[in-house]
């Protein structure tokens, strides 16, 4: 049913077929936990991406709920429960799952990363540092290099959000030693294949230097060549977005041309999920390079209309995140633009899809702080310097303004 006349139907046109089949096969073996297992995935791969709702999730979720009631040491109950709440309202109804599965498979590389999805959903950062470091670990130990990258990466993310800058920064130098020892074609066990290994190596410089707004060293980050289009796509929005900041803006329309060519490719290839996230890119780096240029209104057109798209889409389970969510960009060009109140109302959608987000926090707390609403501000300063309390010292500015803040309430 999935891959029967793959080239000619539609992928959910299958995946519908398939989950009508799995629910014909879980009917007719209503005691056999698998069946009811494999139906359960069935319903969540079919959910219409553009629902919600979540309505396919929330039934899938039920059912391995259950099951996982029952046999709580299945260890694919606790990893499918992970991926079927792998959205922002519903990662809260993972985390029991979570925080069982690497007591329930402790020797296995991605069992140990597994809980980090949820971990990041909810804003559990170091409960994601403690699952990425013995995840790369473990990896390492197995010779699962994608695997090790893609735990990396989830780690970087995790320690920029509570601005352990010097952290993240060991994992960026330790880049060029795993890559020597990543090899796309071999063979191997683990669950991250060569394209997550490809988006880590391109994701953990770019996050590097766009979590701490250094724009110059993100407009001199270099594209590594890759068989997966959409992680060159990285390098190339950190490139155009960071020379729209620093005024580049020739350099910036050269990003944006590139990732617009590189979503027709995708687009070409059929990978119309990656085709969309490029030119969502494409289009927050040509809104960017716009602003640079003065051209305020058309800029945040521009930017709108980037967020309106993501808004509709979900994230990929490759990454913890986006480099930098749209909305976020949206409300730092209001900040720009001289519009705190609308920039605040930006930051604060940010958070409803990425809870205790470093910038996002910041932005809100500054944003309210511009706009004549102290309450909100010093709540913001406030949840910022929480999720920081293990920053490093210097701290970040944007720490620094925070403290100063609240110190004066």
């Amino acid at each position: 049913m999935l891959y029967d006349d793959f080239d000619k139907t539609p992928q959910r046109a299958r995946l519908l077929a398939y989950r009508d089949a799995m629910s014909a096969l879980a009917a007719k073996y209503p005691t056999d936990n698998e069946a009811q297992i494999f139906y359960a995935l069935a319903i969540a791969a079919s959910e219409d991406p553009a629902d919600k709702t979540y309505a396919g999730r929330v039934e899938a979720g039920a059912i391995l709920e259950k099951l996982f009631k029952e046999e709580p040491n299945h260890p694919g109950l606790a990893h499918y429960i992970i991926h079927t709440y792998d959205v922002p309202p519903l990662a809260p109804r993972a985390l029991d799952a979570a925080r069982r599965y690497s007591e329930i498979a402790p020797g296995a590389p991605h069992a140990l990363h597994m809980p980090s999805h949820t971990f990041t959903r909810t804003g559990y950062w170091q409960d994601s540092v403690s699952s990425n470091i013995a995840a790369a670990a473990s990896a390492k130990r197995e010779g699962q290099i994608a695997e090790e990258l893609h735990a990396s990466d989830y780690l970087t993310y995790a320690y920029l959000q509570t601005a352990r800058d010097q952290a993240a920064r060991s994992v960026l130098y330790s880049l060029p030693e795993i890559a020597a020892r990543f090899d796309p074609n071999a063979v191997v066990s683990g669950a991250a294949g060569p394209s997550a290994g490809y988006f880590a190596l391109a994701a953990i410089p770019a996050r590097y230097a766009l979590e701490r707004g250094d724009w110059k060293q993100a407009a001199q980050l270099t594209p590594r060549e890759s068989p997966f289009p959409y992680t060159e796509a990285i390098t190339w929005f950190a490139r155009g977005y960071g020379s729209a900041r620093v005024g580049h803006v020739p350099a910036a329309y050269e990003a944006a041309a590139s990732l617009k060519q590189i979503a027709e490719i995708l687009v070409k290839s059929g990978e119309s999920y990656w085709a969309l996230q490029v030119h969502i890119q494409e289009l927050a780096v040509r809104a960017w390079a716009l602003m640079a240029e003065g051209k305020k209104k058309k800029a945040l057109f521009e930017m709108d209309s980037a967020a309106v798209l993501e808004d509709g889409t979900e994230k990929s389970a490759v990454t913890p995140g986006s480099l930098a969510p749209a909305r976020e960009l949206l409300g730092e060009m209001l900040l720009a633009a001289s519009q705190p109140a609308g920039a605040l109302l930006q930051f604060e959608a940010t958070l409803k899809k990425e809870p205790r987000r470093f910038r996002a926090l910041y932005g809100a707390g500054h944003a309210a702080q511009l706009s004549g609403n102290e309450e909100a501000s010093q709540r913001y300063f406030r949840q910022l310097l929480k999720v920081c309390q293990r920053a490093d010292k210097p701290e970040r500015a944007e720490l620094l303004e925070a403290e100063r803040a609240v110190s004066q309430k």
